[in-house]
């Protein structure tokens, strides 16, 4: 089998190898975010919008280096990693940037550190899933709204807390609850409702998080006239709703077909998901 390598810091690193030491501040305290992208018919897809994110949440977490973290470097990097894996078209990527240098709580530098991690996918180009999707509530643990709840910060416990009850249930994904009860997102993705012939997305000042294939598909909309709007929305219209989908920036559009006994239909979804592989 051939060796899988990893790039931390400009360096390539093989996956196995052991790089983060205990002090680590993304290990100790979750001091640092990440970016899941894709690469599709070997370009990276997006890069800009996943630069012009990861550079707000660094400087959202006063982490210095932000602005190294551009499109071009995305891109480069990206295309050096899938060379020494030998990947060539269809690529998942995780990158990961976390606050590098000593200290307890009150870090002692703002220096940033990253590392870089690609698989490969299957699929090309955005398909729709032909299955959909059965989901329901999580409502144990409910997501802050503050000014970092926008971002994909190393934070991730609500996430894994919801991804076990997605588990225990067998679900195929969980709907995440704001603190104020309203819909925020799901577990890996942005969360989309069709009422009454138009479509409506949380608000990023529901505090879900600002993801570039939420970005994308609203752009699309737009311009192609289908109504949209950024809202408060309150679980109890899921029972009302004539379709749900989700998108994130790895898989895009996937649609839902279950919540409890409602059951949805995917038309929108499904012209969204042409536009989407128009793009």
């Amino acid at each position: 089998m051939q060796q899988g390598y990893i790039l931390h810091n400009d360096q390539f690193i093989e996956v196995d190898q052991t790089i983060l030491t205990a002090k680590n501040r993304g290990f100790r305290y979750g001091d640092g975010l990440f970016e899941s992208m894709r690469m599709s018919g070997g370009k990276l897809k997006f890069a800009e919008l996943h630069a012009d994110r990861l550079q707000a949440g660094m400087n959202a977490l006063k982490m210095e280096g932000g602005i190294l973290f551009d499109d071009y470097f995305l891109k480069q990097k990206t295309a050096e990693l899938c060379k020494k894996n030998k990947l060539k078209e269809n690529v998942r990527f995780r990158l990961s940037v976390y606050r590098d240098g000593d200290g307890l709580y009150t870090p002692d530098s703002n220096k940033s550190g990253y590392v870089l991690e690609a698989g490969a996918m299957e699929s090309n180009g955005y398909e729709l899933n032909k299955k959909g999707l059965i989901i329901n509530v999580y409502d144990e643990i409910t997501k802050p709204v503050n000014k970092l709840s926008n971002y994909k910060t190393s934070n991730s416990l609500l996430y894994v807390m919801a991804g076990l009850y997605k588990k225990q249930h067998r679900l195929d994904e969980a709907l995440i609850l704001n603190q104020h009860g309203f819909l925020c997102e799901s577990i890996s993705s942005n969360v989309f409702v069709v009422y009454d012939k138009q479509i409506y997305t949380p608000a990023l000042s529901e505090g879900c998080i600002a993801g570039v294939m939420r970005n994308v598909v609203m752009q699309a909309a737009k311009s192609n006239a289908i109504p949209i709007v950024e809202a408060q929305i309150n679980p109890e219209v899921l029972n009302e709703a004539e379709e749900v989908f989700i998108t994130n920036a790895t898989t895009g559009i996937r649609w839902v077909m279950g919540y409890g006994r409602k059951r949805y239909f995917n038309e929108v979804t499904k012209s969204l998901s042409s536009l989407l592989n128009a793009l």
